[in-house]
């Protein structure tokens, strides 16, 4: 159940105010997306347990909600209506000394995605080092997702210092026939897409496509979602991980087909940097992004994290519309 309300900052309910007194004096053309658009929301009421770094969220057949996100053995939460969190504990309590060569012994493990699917959970996630791209990306599969009931499946890709990628952030997207892929990428020449086999969730064949990249800069964390004949590729441009001084923001193109081209509203390649903005960091909230899409109940929600003015991360939650052209935005 949807229970919480997006709120404008008062700037940008001026700022809203101003432009309908230009569209009712003739003096300015109405936009073509709902008022939300004019200026970004601030995250939904979110209560309980909501310091997250690199949410992720899975939901049950039987309606509650799995998050897991960036942590030591990969932290979990729960939820019985996607506003009240708790603590579940880890997917690997005990650590995961397979990781051990990509992370220099640590048990930190970052952005998972989990998604659930043919009666079990599938969780891919990364094992690095801050700003290297001698990376791996692992699977762990339960049918409860509950700690300790992870079984993991081994490594799916990894990229090393002589590649021109980084397996970090990977994103499970099944299309609309079926077929399961995984897109990923962080920095270096952006982000991928490789195919999965579905009886197993590891990689299948050795094809490795790029769908968005900017030249070597910052773009990562791509999440792949259908809707009404297009597959909308959201990805985070520019700076995370620096607190309140983070610049991170959600950017999205779309495709008529998984595997891509990507163009944003422009019509820009998402290769060739495009991508256009839906939620920016403003007023007390820095550094909006890592964003996943769950399709819910009563819209798709659009999971995220940001910094508070201390520089402690959290979980932010807000709706995506679409426009009469199609295009996402949030409120």
């Amino acid at each position: 159940m949807h229970q919480f309300r997006a709120r404008l900052t008062p700037s940008a309910r001026r700022r809203q105010a101003a432009v309908a007194l230009l569209v009712a004096a003739g003096l300015a053309i109405a936009p073509a997306a709902p008022a939300a658009m004019m200026a970004y929301p601030d995250p939904g009421v979110v209560t309980g347990s909501t310091g997250v770094h690199d949410p992720e969220v899975a939901k049950s057949p039987g309606g509650n909600y799995l998050l897991a996100h960036t942590g030591d053995g990969i932290t979990l939460k729960t939820s019985t209506d996607r506003t009240r969190w708790s603590d579940a504990g880890a997917v690997f309590p005990n650590g995961a000394s397979w990781t051990h060569a990509y992370t220099n012994g640590s048990n930190h493990l970052w952005a998972p995605d989990i998604t659930y699917v043919n009666g079990r959970y599938y969780l891919y996630y990364s094992a690095s080092t801050f700003g290297s791209n001698h990376s791996g990306i692992f699977l762990a599969t339960s049918t409860t997702g509950a700690q300790g009931s992870w079984t993991n499946q081994g490594l799916v890709i990894e990229s090393n210092t002589s590649d021109s990628f980084n397996a970090i952030d990977p994103n499970l997207v099944i299309d609309q026939s079926g077929r399961w892929y995984l897109s990923f990428g962080s920095f270096w020449s952006g982000i991928k897409l490789i195919t999965l086999d579905s009886s197993t969730g590891r990689r299948s064949g050795s094809e490795l496509r790029s769908i968005a990249g900017r030249g070597g800069g910052a773009i990562e964390a791509p999440t792949i979602h259908y809707r009404n004949g297009y597959y909308y590729l959201f990805v985070s441009f520019d700076a995370c991980c620096q607190g309140a001084s983070s610049t991170y923001r959600v950017m999205v193109g779309r495709s008529t087909s998984v595997t891509g081209p990507y163009v944003d509203r422009a019509g820009t390649a998402m290769t060739s940097g495009g991508g256009t903005e839906i939620l920016a960091g403003h007023g007390s909230f820095h550094g909006t992004g890592h964003q996943a899409v769950l399709p819910d109940s009563d819209a798709d929600a659009l999971f995220y994290h940001y910094y508070t003015d201390s520089g402690a991360s959290r979980l932010g939650i807000n709706l995506l519309g679409y426009d009469s052209a199609g295009w996402p935005y949030v409120y």
